[in-house]
Parts: C-alpha cells; sequence; structure tokens
C-alpha cells in the first residue's frame, strides 16, 4: 500500500493530536508504507515511534514491534491505548486469562499493533501465530541491540532474520537513536535487509546544552545540582547497583524523592519505580544503563553522569533523554 503526506496528515491529527511531521518522518512512513524496507536513525527526541505507529493505522493487518524491555511495551501501549489506538504486548509479565483474551483480539483482528521482545517472536509456535494474526509490517525498535558493536548488544535480536523467510513480503523498519556507519551495516546484514532505504537524520539537539565538571564528593555536587532546580524531573546515571540504591537514599534523607533503577530490583519494584518518575510522583531516578530505553517522559529536564559512562554512543543516547517536548 501507498500513501502520501497528504493522507497521512489527517491521521496524524486524528490519532495523536499533531498538525505537522517532525524532520523525516513523514519520508520513512511513505517509504514504508510502500513496501520497501527501511532503516531509520533518527536521534533521541525525534518521534521514532510514530514512524511506525500512524503507518499501522493506515495499512491492513497488524504491525508487530520487536522491543527490548517489558517496561518499554507498557509504556508505549498505556500511552497508545490513552489515545484510543488499538494496541497490545505479549510478554512474560501476561499469562492465563489475560494472555488468552489477547490472544484471541489479535485472532480476531482487534489490534493494529502488537508489541513483544525478540526471544517471545522467535519462541516455538509464535511465528505461525504471527502468520495467522495477518502481520503486515515488522518494526525493529533499539535495532542497534543487534550489533555487537553497538552498545546494548542483545544476541537474540540476531534470529529475527529468520522472520524473512516465515513472512515473505513483510516490510521491515529498522529504528534506533544511535549507529555509527559500521552498527548501520552490521544492522543490514543482520536483518538481510537487501536494498533497504536508510534515512539519517541530523544528531544535533540546539535545546540541549552539556557541560563537565571535576568530580569531588559527587554525592554533594548531585545534591546541589538537584536543590538548585526544585522544580525540575532529571535522571542521575551510575556504574553500579549499590551507587544507584545509596545515591537514591542519599538524596531522599536531604529531601529530594528520589528512587533506584537498576536490572538487579524485583521487576514489580522496578516497574513502580519507573511509574513513580514517569508520574512525577518522583522528582529523580538513580540509575545504571538499565534505565531510559525509550522512556516516554517528556520533560525530563536534566541527565547527570555521576559515573563515566561507558563510551561515547551510549552517552548521547544517555543525555538524549532530556528535552524530548
Amino acid at each position: 500500500m501507498s500513501a502520501t503526506s497528504d493522507s497521512l496528515l489527517p491521521l496524524l491529527k486524528q490519532s495523536f493530536g499533531y498538525d505537522a511531521f517532525r524532520p523525516l518522518q513523514r519520508e520513512i512512513m511513505v517509504a514504508s508504507l510502500a513496501g520497501r524496507d527501511v532503516v531509520a536513525i533518527l536521534p533521541t527526541g525525534a518521534g521514532k515511534s510514530l514512524c511506525f505507529q500512524l503507518p499501522a493505522l493506515a495499512r491492513e493487518g497488524v504491525t508487530l514491534v520487536v522491543s527490548p524491555l517489558i517496561a518499554l511495551m507498557k509504556d508505549q501501549v498505556d500511552a497508545l491505548t490513552a489515545s484510543g489506538v488499538a494496541a497490545t504486548f505479549l510478554n512474560s509479565s501476561i499469562q492465563g486469562s489475560e494472555a488468552q483474551r489477547r490472544r484471541s483480539g489479535l485472532e480476531n483482528g482487534h489490534y493494529k499493533l502488537l508489541y513483544a521482545a525478540p526471544e517471545r517472536v522467535m519462541m516455538q509456535g509464535f511465528v505461525e501465530d504471527l502468520q495467522r494474526w495477518n502481520v503486515t509490517a515488522i518494526a525493529v525498535d533499539e535495532v542497534h541491540c543487534i550489533s555487537e558493536w553497538g552498545h546494548d548488544f542483545r544476541p537474540e535480536y540476531r534470529q529475527l532474520a529468520q522472520l524473512r523467510a516465515k513472512l515473505p513480503g513483510v516490510p521491515f523498519l529498522a529504528l534506533t537513536a544511535t549507529a555509527t556507519e559500521q552498527v548501520r551495516g552490521d544492522i543490514i546484514r543482520q536483518l538481510e535487509l537487501p536494498e533497504p532505504e536508510v534515512f539519517l537524520a541530523s544528531f544535533n539537539r540546539p535545546n540541549l546544552s552539556y557541560s563537565i565538571v571535576p568530580k569531588s564528593k559527587s554525592t554533594r555536587q548531585v545534591y546541589e545540582f538537584i536543590r538548585e532546580r526544585p522544580n525540575d524531573a532529571g535522571i542521575v546515571y551510575v556504574q553500579s547497583r549499590k551507587s544507584a540504591e545509596s545515591l537514591a537514599a542519599a538524596l531522599s534523607t536531604e529531601g529530594v524523592k528520589a528512587v533506584a533503577y537498576h536490572a538487579g530490583l524485583q521487576p514489580e519494584e522496578r516497574a513502580a519505580n519507573q511509574e513513580a518518575f514517569i508520574r512525577d510522583e518522583a522528582r529523580v531516578v538513580c540509575a545504571t544503563i538499565a534505565f531510559g530505553m525509550g522512556i516516554n517522559k517528556p520533560d525530563v529536564r536534566f541527565v547527570i553522569h555521576a559515573d563515566l559512562p561507558k563510551n561515547i554512543e551510549g552517552y548521547y543516547q544517555e543525555t538524549g533523554r532530556a528535552g524530548r517536548d
């Protein structure tokens, strides 16, 4: 199916409330709706998710969204449902009668978007389900995870190329906020995209400013910085789980509503802390790099690295979680 910007604009306004596209969004959508494989490298805050969400409403069938994190799926599906878009996810947090209800909805064509992790997608029998559910497009979010040269390598992403043979003719849309030329080449090879259209946006974020200060009693430095911004929400990145918890505790003692986030927390506590941050019940989240991929909180006003980031790509991705509005 092909589409023009004229036919997409009314749908954009009706479903998402926007009057115009951001740079490259329209071109990416038109290429995808024309059945082309697309690789899109867009900076954080550039509206990557809309590049597969809006076309999903414009085409027949279901768009499968491969997403790396349970929290990210829930975040996006909640936002879509609130906008009246028929979206759902299947993962380990959904079981029993609720899982069966969602599968029945997919059988009956009630959903336009289905989110699932790569491990779930490649489970035995799931591809046959996808064939039956009339999947007509596949969006691979955070696709840098497919590359060993990227900063969040997930070997499960490599299996996704098997979908090319199982769902022939179904176009892929691969999206990330950070990919070097080496990583871009790896994405195209690993997903077996023969001649994709590649869209690469400028990574300049004029609304962000960067500063580096010598580290000295970092907990006190972080507190003083936050104290001067009593109405701002922000993220503080640290290297270890212990540091995340101790810093959140220290800030809380000083009267700053802060929570910790790292992969060692129980899933329920991790989800509750993320929810508290998104709903402004906590002003600051002290986190390892486990936090933030695709987090949809537009009013993050600062990102602090209390410890050195792992690499420059990670630093760009993490700092880019500020100022998304």
